[in-house]
């Protein structure tokens, strides 16, 4: 079996979770992460038999920078090298700013932008030691834009691939790959 791990956030549907397969498919161990147990069991077991690889689950809500921290304790106190960092994880609102639900578009920040980051720092470092490793950030082509009814989505992807670029760019050389995908709508 492999030893090569693939951690991927959001892992439970939709992107993440056909991240998920294609890495799997591809003989890489994993690590999935998302706020719901039954939906990562079920993918868990899934992916074990289809592909004959190991998958470790853990539930977070990495909206909370304190969930971050302690998927990288956990994941570390494992044993397990992360190889490839998928920040996947993610989500969107729509609406007139004037009128949307800051508890959510700040949960959305938290999410999109803080814990993304955050992640990327705990885990960027070994692979910075090692002089290999993958780190791939979910944005959007909602990056490329403006959006209105949509303000605080797309400007925290326009955040994710500005980020993505500056540190590709500080890692030229290191080993390490970092870069963006960009997604257009998805039914997800």
């Amino acid at each position: 079996m492999s030893k090569k791990y693939a951690l991927i956030t959001g892992a439970s549907g939709g992107i993440g979770l056909e991240l998920a397969k294609e890495f799997a498919r591809h003989q890489w161990n994993l690590v999935i992460v998302a706020r719901s147990t039954e939906k990562l069991e079920k993918l868990k077991k899934e992916i074990e038999e289809e592909f004959s690889v190991h998958v470790e689950v853990f539930t977070k809500d990495l909206s909370q920078s304190s969930q971050c921290a302690d998927l990288f304790k956990e994941v570390t106190a494992k044993g397990i090298s992360v190889e490839a960092l998928v920040n996947n994880a993610g989500f969107g609102d729509h609406g007139l700013f004037k009128g949307t639900d800051w508890a959510r578009e700040e949960m959305m920040i938290q999410l999109n932008i803080a814990g993304l980051t955050h992640l990327t720092k705990l885990f960027l470092k070994e692979m910075v030691e090692k002089k290999r490793g993958y780190v791939l950030n979910v944005a959007s082509t909602a990056a490329f834009q403006a959006g209105p009814v949509m303000s605080v989505y797309f400007a925290s992807k326009a955040y994710v691939l500005s980020f993505t670029e500056a540190i590709a760019n500080e890692l030229s050389g290191t080993g390490v790959k970092v870069s963006a995908l960009c997604p257009g709508p998805t039914s997800s």
